[in-house]
């Protein structure tokens, strides 16, 4: 194996993991899906393993392509690197980016891989916080780009880059959610999931007491997770652990949430537009929201007397 790797080659395979399909991929590497077939045979063929297992429609990575993706991304990224040290005219400077803790953990790794692997000099300053302050410090000029979603009062979202479904969610392992008077766990009074879950509620009638508002997602998810209370969450904010309450357990289906990108009025600089554009570019090539969490949130069956029906379940 004394010829090297062609890093063209490693590009188009990274782009057919992260796009899930040798189609999308084509798209995203500006080729032809027979090229990207082509290249895939060559590169198999360099390295004397399969990379994807095809069934029908559905390609799945192989161990000896998860072995490879690790050193793909490093060898692209180093390149990149590279040449962005011997580029005079390489962005640099820092950018001000906020999110709310609810995206953070599902959101963040794939924005600042991507950006950063395509401007390693420059330096992300990052805030997170519920989106109402988030808009508020768009509008003093206290960032230069926030991902916000529509829970807050007055919310106008110039571009939405995603919708993620609203659940009501329960620990996996409590039946606090079968209480006769429903404990939740809920953001602060002006959120409008709070409001419409709340709402939702008493369309159908149920009873409910709030127990635990907090704006911190961290306490929210330890509530429901350790068996005290239910809450109403996004898709992506569902944790391991975490159980989505639905029509089989006599809970209302909710509105989904928007997700878009504020951007401060002063902020309109190169480094800002690549960043806002790696924002849109990343969150396009998440998985859908309905397999945000590990293990897809498979179906499990949990008999209930009145709907032995099944429940979706974040798994471990």
């Amino acid at each position: 194996m004394s010829t090297p790797l062609d890093l063209d080659h490693l590009r188009t395979f990274v782009a057919i993991v992260d796009a899930g399909s040798f189609t999308r991929a084509a798209e995203d590497v500006f080729k032809t899906q027979s090229a990207v077939s082509m290249q895939m045979r060559r590169l198999e063929e360099r390295l004397g393993a399969m990379l994807f297992e095809r069934t029908g429609r559905t390609i799945r990575i192989t161990d000896d392509g998860s072995r490879l993706l690790a050193y793909a991304r490093r060898m692209l990224a180093l390149s990149q690197e590279t040449l962005s040290a011997f580029d005079e005219e390489a962005m640099q400077g820092h950018v001000r980016i906020g999110l709310p803790d609810d995206y953070a953990e599902r959101f963040l790794p794939e924005i600042l891989a991507r950006f950063s692997r395509s401007n390693p000099l420059v330096e992300l300053q990052i805030a997170c916080e519920p989106s109402s302050n988030l808009a508020e410090h768009i509008d003093k000029g206290r960032l230069d780009v926030a991902l916000v979603s529509d829970c807050f009062p007055g919310a106008t979202l110039t571009e939405v880059v995603r919708r993620e479904p609203l659940h009501f969610v329960t620990s996996a392992s409590h039946d606090i959610h079968n209480e006769p008077v429903l404990p939740l766990a809920l953001g602060r009074p002006d959120c409008v999931w709070r409001t419409e879950g709340c709402a939702a509620l008493d369309r159908i009638g149920r009873r409910y007491k709030v127990l635990f508002t907090s704006w911190s997602a961290q306490i929210v998810t330890s509530a429901v997770l350790s068996g005290l209370a239910v809450s109403v969450l996004p898709e992506c904010a569902l944790r391991p652990g975490m159980r989505v309450l639905g029509e089989f357990d006599d809970f209302p289906v909710l509105q989904d949430t928007e997700i878009g990108v504020l951007r401060s009025r002063n902020a309109d600089g190169p480094v800002v537009s690549a960043l806002v554009e790696h924002i849109r570019d990343s969150l396009a090539n998440l998985s859908p929201a309905a397999q945000a969490v590990p293990a897809h949130l498979p179906e499990t069956r949990t008999p209930r007397p009145q709907r032995p029906r099944g429940a979706m379940v974040a798994a471990e």
